[in-house]
């Protein structure tokens, strides 16, 4: 495909790209967007527990959005 024709396609959003990584299937693509959620809090968790104050200048991670 040429430049010129990779142009005319339209941008797909990241939900179009997460739903067409399933198939078109929206539990699916919760379900695996909630286990990544849950690993990602885990990973923040065990991160918070290595770092100390110091480091990051006072600044701790949150589990929440702001």
């Amino acid at each position: 495909m040429s430049a010129v024709e990779t142009m005319d396609l339209p941008e797909r959003s990241d939900v179009d790209l997460a739903l067409a990584y399933h198939d078109g299937d929206a539990v699916a693509t919760i379900a695996t967007l909630l286990e990544d959620l849950k690993h990602l809090r885990q990973q923040l968790l065990l991160a918070e527990g290595a770092m100390s104050r110091g480091m990051t200048r006072g600044w701790m991670p949150s589990f929440e959005r702001d």
